[in-house]
């Protein structure tokens, strides 16, 4: 281990006088900042030049009181070298006990990028209204105060939806970025308990999943377009199940041509940050339009403004009238696929799911099976 030094210094001031400061090397937790230091300023000073017996016996005095400060540190230090593994891990242990929890949590966050970002800085901004402007060390990390913060969730205000309370979803969702924080930390050896492990999650509501039937799809399919890039990237959706996101930046490059299996589209979630390989059927293929470079984009020219305003009037035309947005087209190919008789397993992979349950919730919207089932069964000749 390497030796540690305590070295008595001093630093002349504007006005006359020296401050007298401690030199560590290597440098040592500060932990009333939380931050390593190699200087800790002992707010004794001298007179450079003194003009009295008075200021001569404040300078042997204070010289001295410093003094006995370095060797007492020094001795506090050393010891610190001649300690067993297990009281140097203990130590060890006490000063990560003193670094900041909140801090770690902004610096997993600012890892994130696009929505999942913003995400996560929401998430954040709500911790620290929680601890009201005060840093939280990890030490001072309970599941008591994490349960504190669940409970302050379920009642908190959104920061963009005029002062509306948070719905239960989001509040699961910031939740959630509290609990994978808390995960890496104990992983990390951070935390001594793994928290998240005690923690109760906040239960999902349900929430309506519109989606379009495979007549209205049918119907969808065969009404004209006011734009074309509009009509190709919604039934692209449909007969795939891929994100906005990802289609408006997937490129030729990543469209591949398997011999005896077909195309594939391999890409990066937007979302997610994880890599997709996805089969897609020949008819999805056939509304990318032509090839020109491998780095160009397949939907070049697209602007989410045109699906925002030409998809309502699109939808109406073809005389459908629950609420679409371009999402619902993931919905739809998802309820489609489970109509069809795909077992779920496979249609979590498709969708890029990383947990099946998040798959779950489109078999609970399917009526037209919960209907086909009470029919199997009748008592009348």
């Amino acid at each position: 281990m390497e030796k540690s030094n305590v070295t008595l210094r001093q630093k002349e001031l504007k006005n006359g006088r020296i401050s007298l400061y401690l030199d560590f090397y290597p440098p040592v937790l500060n932990t009333k900042i939380n931050k390593f230091t190699r200087r800790d300023f002992l707010k004794l000073y001298l007179f450079k030049k003194p003009k009295n017996q008075i200021q001569k016996i404040s300078n042997i005095q204070n010289r001295r009181t410093a003094e006995l400060i370095q060797a007492k540190r020094q001795n506090e230090i050393s010891k610190k070298n001649i300690y067993t593994q297990f009281e140097q891990e203990q130590l060890q242990m006490q000063a990560i006990g003193h670094e900041s929890f909140l801090k770690f949590f902004k610096k997993l966050g600012h890892k994130k990028i696009g929505n999942n970002l913003n995400i996560w800085n929401c998430a954040i901004t709500h911790f620290e209204a929680f601890l009201e402007g005060q840093d939280l060390c990890f030490k001072d990390s309970t599941i008591s105060l994490m349960e504190d913060y669940k409970d302050y969730l379920l009642t908190a205000k959104s920061l963009r939806d005029n002062g509306k309370t948070l719905s239960r979803n989001t509040a699961l969702t910031y939740q959630n970025k509290l609990r994978t924080t808390l995960k890496k930390a104990y992983k990390e050896g951070k935390l001594r308990t793994d928290i998240n492990a005690g923690l109760d999650s906040i239960k999902e509501q349900e929430s309506q999943r519109n989606f379009l039937t495979l007549e209205e799809a049918k119907k969808l399919f065969e009404t004209p377009c006011s734009n074309e890039l509009v009509y190709q990237i919604s039934m692209f959706s449909i007969l795939t199940g891929v994100r906005y996101s990802d289609i408006a930046k997937l490129l030729w490059s990543e469209v591949e041509y398997i011999e005896n299996d077909g195309y594939y589209i391999r890409f990066k979630q937007k979302k997610t940050d994880g890599m997709e390989t996805m089969p897609i059927p020949d008819d999805a293929f056939e509304l990318l339009g032509l090839k020109v470079n491998e780095n160009d984009k397949v939907f070049a020219g697209l602007k989410k403004w045109d699906v925002d305003r030409i998809l309502p009037v699109w939808i109406a035309k073809a005389g459908i009238t629950k609420h679409i947005t371009f999402h619902c087209f993931r919905h739809t190919y998802a309820t489609l696929q489970i109509s069809s008789g795909t077992d779920i397993f496979t249609i979590s992979k498709m969708l890029g799911h990383k947990n099946v349950k998040t798959t779950q919730i489109y078999t609970k919207i399917i009526d037209s099976k919960k209907r086909e089932t009470t029919r199997r069964i009748s008592l009348k000749q």
